[in-house]
């Protein structure tokens, strides 16, 4: 890490394995059958763009659906940011965004983007996942209905003072006021990116452990529902 500030930036494993090296062809992955357990459970996030917002002690906090074309630019923009990029991976042209994005969003929804919008303000992109039915459910022992969240703060001025764990925190109490049948919500952000380790473990999150992941070395986080009050 460099010594300047870093942004907080929770990274992702990829939507498939080694047999993808990049993540540029994930608009073909995202295609794949939804299992047949949950093929009549109707969303399998349980709509969380009707969730409604979170006050925080930071301010008032949505996640808002991501739109195409409109919200393409601010995004790449962000991806592009040199210590967002490290981990992301995505760093380029809007294409390369872009096809991040249409990969969840033309899937089946198991995976869904949106940006974070504080007192009105797009400030930070969320993806809200079923790591149960992620790749990464083959990399430990992933219960049903596990929640995953990856994030970035886009602004420099939101790093840095504790905006990632008010909204990690936030978040992961809508997922479990929401989400009846999640038991836990989880991250795997890397190793060595220590400020998004440290914003988990201080919004309540546990290091469940450290798991070899295709593209990194990852620290499984763990927030618990049993747990919530206690954390």
């Amino acid at each position: 890490m460099s010594p300047s500030p870093t942004p907080f930036a929770t990274d992702h494993i990829r939507l498939n394995t080694s047999d993808r090296p990049n993540r540029r062809e994930e608009s073909a992955v995202m295609t794949a059958t939804r299992p047949a357990d949950d093929a009549s459970a109707g969303d399998l996030l349980d709509t969380p763009a009707e969730w409604g917002p979170a006050t925080t002690r930071a301010g008032v906090f949505h996640l808002v659906p991501v739109r195409l074309p409109y919200d393409l630019e601010l995004i790449s923009r962000w991806m592009n940011d040199p210590a967002v990029a490290a981990f992301w991976e995505l760093a380029g042209s809007e294409a390369v965004t872009e096809a991040h994005l249409l990969a969840q969003l033309d899937g089946d929804g198991r995976s869904i983007p949106f940006l974070g919008v504080l007192d009105g303000v797009p400030m930070s992109y969320w993806e809200l996942y079923r790591a149960d039915l992620d790749p990464i459910a083959r990399h430990y022992p992933a219960r049903p209905h596990d929640t995953g969240i990856h994030l970035l703060l886009g602004g420099v001025a939101d790093r840095g003072r504790g905006v990632g764990t008010t909204l990690l925190r936030a978040v992961g109490d809508l997922v479990l006021d929401h989400r009846p049948r999640c038991a836990r919500v989880i991250a795997e952000p890397d190793l060595r990116n220590t400020p998004s380790v440290s914003a988990f473990l201080s919004a309540g999150f546990r290091l469940s452990a450290e798991i070899d992941l295709p593209d990194k070395r990852a620290a499984l986080m763990v927030r618990e529902r049993a747990f919530r009050e206690l954390m």
